[in-house]
């Protein structure tokens, strides 16, 4: 059986959309939580590849690390006014629901 995605919040993603995807149960983890607040960008993809979680970000940092090569368990970009709160929710609702962790590895998707 495939295993469903998991998602890992960067720090400046609005925690709304986390509380958002908790309550359809979705297993989300924040930076906050995992005591990584104020890490570097690589500490952040280390942490989310460990824990086969997929990096949501409005970073473009990210996407640049993962075109460099840096392996990642996913990545979840979204343009930091591009999408309302709800909008990122349902957009991540619908990654979750199509692909398997396996999927996501090393892919980015453009919310």
């Amino acid at each position: 059986m495939s295993e469903r995605v998991r998602f890992h919040w960067d720090e400046h993603v609005d925690p709304a959309v986390a509380r958002g995807l908790r309550s359809h149960g979705i297993d989300v983890t924040t930076t906050v939580e995992a005591g990584l607040r104020t890490s570097a960008d690589a500490a952040q993809l280390a942490f989310a590849v460990s824990a086969r979680r997929v990096l949501v970000t409005h970073d473009a940092g990210f996407l640049r690390m993962a075109n460099a090569g840096a392996s990642h368990a996913g990545i979840a970009y979204c343009h930091r006014t591009a999408r309302s709160i709800s909008e990122m929710i349902r957009a991540l609702i619908l990654i979750h629901e199509v692909l398997a962790a396996e999927e996501i590895v090393d892919r980015v998707e453009f919310l």
